[in-house]
């Protein structure tokens, strides 16, 4: 309780240490007329420059990325090879698709964290209106695709990339722009809060039309994140939560076969030989491991027993074949990358830096509690992929990226140079 008692506090502080300059600026010089009527869109936050070397949480972020991207192929490897070979391919077909997908992310990864993250916002209502056209394409005749029942898929070509994972990222910007230009209004309604929640809505929204709820959580979530970050008054945000809570429930109650499958974890001994085969199995496979683990290869249950054990359910195999201190060791990363996430947040030298980071930390932090939860049987499974380990190249692409948009803000952390937040 007292830790969280202190992020509020630092949160707050943090919050009044970028807004405390603005009134002395405004009332030092007058705008001239012609500045004033200048567009609200050419008045964002100038880019802080980088000072001195990058602090101790640039490098341990880094740290975290490098071993969790490493051994998220060694484990997709493992995983996936057995499977891919008694299917009559080629046993390195995943891993060489993932590898490929690693290499594009540290290349864009590397160009995020050098692009000062203000030039984002800059284009931030192109890139919010860029990832919603992307989420219309699952529904294409042609290049829509559909796996286990979520159209959430645009194929072409022998890929396939999944734009809800995009569209977490262009929200953060989105949001963080918003709660930014919108810092001295965050209750008032036709300018903030129901932009907040169109942003909310809409997003969520798509992902549910395409069947996909566990992104639909996360995307809500992010969002909620955002605006607790930036101090949008509760009263309003329970109001939205509440909402939100009611759409979802209706969406998993409006299909019987959906509500059995995700009301399937609350007995799953019960369901194991049909509904809860998955999570019965992820089990099985994670008592296997003990506390050193099988070894790398050493699982059985991936010989066809575990579904998709390479993709939603590869911690079941980590914890298999690395037992209880990799298992521990992957969620104690989760943990240090989210905390680095939080700490960046709360150094940031700027509003919309802070909101970023904050949305990013919200965004691995959410996400790996889904899916674990899932794994381990404490919640519903929902498809969703761990990031920087799951089979899927979407997703690894998107959280290196959005890896690197943090990195950009920590760089910048301690700089003081260039907060001249727009206020509309």
């Amino acid at each position: 309780m007292a830790s969280t008692i202190s992020v509020q506090d630092r949160r707050q502080a943090a919050l009044e240490r970028l807004a405390g300059d603005t009134p002395k600026r405004a009332a030092k010089k007058r705008p001239a007329p012609r500045r004033r009527a200048s567009s609200a869109r050419s008045r964002v936050e100038a880019a802080p420059k980088v000072v001195g070397p990058p602090p101790g949480i640039w490098y341990g972020i880094i740290a975290v990325v490098i071993v969790f991207v490493m051994l998220g192929l060694v484990m997709v490897l493992s995983a996936s090879a057995v499977t891919e070979t008694n299917q009559g391919n080629w046993a390195y077909n995943v891993f060489l698709r993932q590898a490929m997908w690693a290499g594009l992310g540290i290349i864009g990864l590397t160009a995020m964290a050098r692009i000062p993250y203000t030039t984002w916002q800059r284009l931030s209502i192109p890139i919010g209106l860029v990832g919603l056209a992307a989420m219309l394409g699952p529904f294409a005749p042609v290049i829509g695709g559909t796996v286990n029942g979520a159209r959430a898929w645009i194929r072409f070509g022998g890929f396939s990339v999944q734009p809800s994972e995009f569209l977490k990222l262009g929200a953060i910007i989105v949001t963080a722009d918003l709660l930014t230009r919108r810092s001295g209004q965050l209750n008032h309604r036709r300018n903030t809060l129901y932009p907040l929640a169109a942003i909310g809505a809409i997003g969520a929204g798509l992902c549910m039309a395409q069947a996909d709820l566990g992104s639909a959580i996360v995307f809500g979530a992010v969002v909620f994140a955002i605006a607790w970050i930036a101090g949008v008054p509760f009263a309003p945000m329970s109001l939205m939560a509440s909402v939100a809570t009611a759409a979802g429930l209706f969406f998993v109650l409006s299909s019987q076969a959906r509500t059995d499958r995700f009301t399937a974890f609350l007995d799953v001994t019960g369901n194991k030989d049909r509904l809860a085969w998955q999570t019965y199995q992820g089990y099985v496979s994670m008592a296997s491991g003990g506390i050193s683990g099988s070894g790398i290869g050493g699982s059985k249950t991936k010989l066809g027993y575990l579904p998709y054990a390479h993709s939603d359910f590869i911690f079941a195999i980590i914890a298999d074949e690395l037992g209880m201190l990799g298992a521990g060791a992957v969620i104690g990363g989760f943990i240090m990358l989210v905390w680095f996430g939080v700490q960046t947040a709360l150094a940031a030298p700027d509003r919309f830096g802070m909101l970023v980071a904050g949305g990013v930390a919200s965004w691995f932090g959410v996400q790996a509690i889904v899916n674990l939860g899932g794994v381990t049987g404490l919640m519903p499974v929902t498809g969703l992929t761990l990031p920087f380990f799951s089979a899927g190249g979407t997703s690894l692409f998107a959280s290196m990226l959005a890896v690197g948009l943090l990195l950009s803000v920590a760089r910048r952390a301690g700089s003081r140079v260039g907060r001249t937040a727009a206020r509309t």
